[in-house]
């Protein structure tokens, strides 16, 4: 849990405080099983950065407060969780972060240029053809030089693979925390091999040592002209 005890990690929790039990409950889960603070380090400490799917606005919060040289945008499709997402925002003073959240529609591709595209557990929730359209999308949306930063759960090994897949069928089809149905989850080489057909330089690492889920990081830099 050591990662809940960053001054940074307190202050974006802290502005939960006032949602509902269950929202709560959501975003602390959130922030303990998946490596936000290792996305971060990927993303460009300043420029416009866009995280699809932000949901309650955990990483969009979360890269916002660590840099102030950034200009962060979180989008989603859910309005409750948008609506939710404003409000911790709003408890911001004025100086501590650039950040905003917008709803938008399924379809939408917000343009750019982006310094950073960020979608983090996001693209599991879509099928495969869907999920390279999307990735495809923004990678034209980049500012030269800029970068699109997945972070997804691979489906291997299979134990930890499974473990996702009880969690996610819970948010999903039972509690109605999360908007899907696809569960389609990529594999790393999927991830990979979608960023470089969108015609970006492409670094992968894994983020599970030590953790059941096997979340793993691609990253897909546009050329710098």
């Amino acid at each position: 849990m050591s990662r809940l005890r960053t001054p940074v990690a307190r202050r974006v929790l802290g502005l939960h405080d006032a949602a509902p039990a269950r929202d709560r409950l959501h975003t602390r889960l959130r922030w303990w099983s998946a490596p936000l603070s290792a996305v971060e380090r990927h993303v460009p400490r300043s420029g416009r950065v866009l995280e699809l799917g932000c949901g309650h606005g955990l990483l969009s919060t979360y890269l916002a407060l660590s840099s102030t040289a950034r200009r962060v945008t979180g989008v989603d499709i859910d309005d409750r969780k948008i609506a939710l997402a404003r409000a911790a925002a709003a408890r911001l003073t004025p100086d501590e972060a650039n950040l905003r959240f917008e709803l938008v529609t399924g379809d939408e591709v917000r343009p750019g240029p982006w310094d950073a595209v960020v979608v983090a557990d996001v693209l599991y929730l879509l099928n495969p053809l869907r999920r390279a359209e999307l990735v495809g999308a923004y990678a034209r949306q980049l500012a030269p030089g800029g970068v699109l930063v997945i972070k997804e759960v691979d489906d291997r090994p299979r134990t930890k693979a499974l473990l996702v897949r009880v969690q996610e069928r819970l948010a999903t089809g039972v509690l109605g925390i999360t908007a899907g149905a696809d569960l389609a989850f990529p594999s790393l080489a999927e991830l990979a091999a979608t960023l470089a057909v969108a015609g970006l330089e492409v670094s992968t690492r894994r983020l599970d040592r030590g953790a059941p889920w096997p979340h793993v990081l691609a990253v897909g830099r546009a050329p710098a002209w």
